[in-house]
C-alpha cells in the first residue's frame, strides 16, 4: 500500500501578531529617529566646516598670486579689473561659496581678529543659533 503524504497545516501570522510587530518597530524609529536626525545635524555642520577650512585655502592662494586679499568671493571665480596677469583662477566654483545648506556663506576684509572673516550663518541661515543652526566660521 502506497502512504499519502499528509499536509502540513499551514499557518500564517495573525493580525495581532501584525499589530504588534508594528507597534515595537514604531516605538523603536520614536527612540532611534531623533538620534539619526541629531547625528544629520552634527554632519552637516561639521561638512561647512570643512567647506570654510577649504574656501579660506583657495583664499589664500588668491592673495599668494594676485598680492592681497579678494574684495568679495566672486573675485575667486572671475578676475577682477586690475588683476590682470596676476590672476591664475578660477580659485572655486559657484558651489564652493555656499555652505552645507546652500546658503551663501558671509566673507568679510578685514576680520575681526584675522585677515578675514568667513562665516556660514548654519541651517536657518540667521546669525547666533544653537545646534545645527550655530554659526561655522574659520
Amino acid at each position: 500500500m502506497r502512504k499519502i503524504p499528509r499536509r502540513r497545516a499551514q499557518r500564517g501570522f495573525t493580525i495581532l501578531e501584525i499589530v504588534i510587530v508594528f507597534i515595537l518597530l514604531a516605538g523603536i524609529m520614536a527612540f532611534v529617529g531623533p538620534k539619526i536626525f541629531e547625528q544629520m545635524g552634527r554632519a552637516k555642520s561639521q561638512e561647512a566646516k570643512i567647506r570654510i577650512q577649504h574656501l579660506a585655502g583657495q583664499i589664500e592662494m588668491y592673495k599668494l598670486e594676485v598680492g592681497k586679499l579678494p574684495d568679495n568671493l566672486q573675485a575667486l571665480l572671475q578676475a577682477p579689473a586690475g588683476t590682470e596677469g596676476k590672476w591664475n583662477g578660477p580659485y572655486a566654483k559657484p558651489d564652493d561659496l555656499k555652505d552645507a545648506w546652500g546658503n551663501d556663506l558671509r566673507y568679510t576684509v578685514p576680520g575681526q581678529s584675522k585677515a578675514f572673516d568667513l562665516v556660514s550663518l548654519g541651517a536657518d541661515g540667521k546669525d547666533g543659533g544653537e545646534g545645527e543652526n550655530r554659526d561655522v566660521s574659520n
